[in-house]
């Protein structure tokens, strides 16, 4: 009577059980959260390229790495005053309409010029345009366009005219301090995963001081 060939398992080793514990749970994450939630950066879906929309200037767009600013990112263009922030930000508008994208623009300032805008090469009749009340409206209005997934470029105009409604409501010389640093800090961290999922440009202007 021919005996049973015994067969040896191979023991695992802590690697390998440490690698099937890791693809487990990466498992569980893109069941919960969906496909792209979790990956390797080696992996072509982590390397595709970052998109950019031209500034209008070659020097800029060369110094920026990547030939502008990029698609899916919140931008900052600060400077001192009338050192052409506003003028850049249209030329991103215009070089994104060139290519068939929606923009639109905040202006918070309520100083926006729509003859330099339509000289500088944007279409006046595919740009929305709010010209919001506090800086909780503007916010607001920015978010609620991101979360559409139809536009590629916001711009906002400016940071330092976001004013809280509580300051705009209330007396003055009323103590006011942060209360602008926590409506940005609070409005940042919810439209850096909004614009990065509608890959949606958001630009804010600033001012030296």
């Amino acid at each position: 009577m021919a005996k049973a060939e015994k067969t040896t398992k191979k023991p695992t080793t802590n690697g390998e059980a440490k690698q099937r514990n890791l693809d487990d749970a990466m498992a569980q994450i893109t069941k919960t959260y969906g496909e792209g939630s979790i990956m390797r950066l080696g992996s072509a879906q982590a390397q595709n390229n970052i998109e950019a929309i031209s500034t209008g200037a070659l020097s800029l767009d060369l110094a920026l790495g990547i030939g502008g600013v990029p698609k899916g990112r919140i931008v900052e263009i600060y400077g001192p005053e009338s050192s052409g922030k506003t003028t850049v930000m249209l030329h991103v508008v215009a070089n994104a309409q060139k290519a068939g994208g929606l923009c639109a623009f905040i202006d918070a300032e309520h100083a926006l010029d729509p003859k330099y805008a339509k000289k500088l090469g944007v279409n006046l009749d595919d740009l929305l345009v709010s010209q919001p009340d506090s800086g909780e409206e503007a916010l607001t209005i920015c978010e609620t366009l991101a979360r559409s997934g139809s536009l590629d470029v916001i711009v906002i105009d400016s940071v330092a005219a976001l004013v809280p409604k509580a300051e705009l409501e209330g007396d003055m010389g009323m103590a006011t301090m942060g209360m602008q640093a926590r409506l940005m800090s609070q409005a940042l961290r919810k439209l850096a995963a909004i614009m990065s999922k509608a890959k949606t440009t958001c630009i804010f202007t600033n001012q030296l001081r």
